[in-house]
C-alpha cells in the first residue's frame, strides 16, 4: 500500500499521533473534513483537465481545418500547372 510516496509502516504512525494528538473524539471530525476536503480537489482537479482536454481538442481542429484549406490550395495549385 503506497498512498503519495507514504508506506503502510508511515501511514500507521501518522494515524497514531494523530490520535494521541487530537483525542477520539476529535479524530472522526478531522477525518471527515479531510474527505471533503480531498473530494473538492478531486473535483476541481477534474474539472480543470477537461478545461484543458477541451482547448487542445478545439486547437486540433484549427489545426486540422488549416491543413484541409492548405492541401486544397496545393492540389488546386498543382492542376492549374499541369492544365
Amino acid at each position: 500500500m503506497n498512498i503519495f510516496g507514504v508506506g503502510l509502516p508511515e501511514v500507521t504512525v501518522i494515524l497514531i499521533l494523530a490520535l494521541l494528538i487530537f483525542g477520539p473524539k476529535k479524530l472522526p471530525e478531522l477525518g471527515k473534513q479531510l474527505g471533503k476536503t480531498l473530494k473538492s480537489l478531486k473535483k476541481a482537479s477534474n474539472e480543470f483537465q477537461s478545461e484543458l482536454d477541451q482547448v487542445m481538442n478545439e486547437e486540433d481542429k484549427e489545426t486540422l481545418t488549416q491543413s484541409i484549406k492548405s492541401n486544397i490550395k496545393n492540389e488546386k495549385s498543382q492542376e492549374s500547372k499541369n492544365n
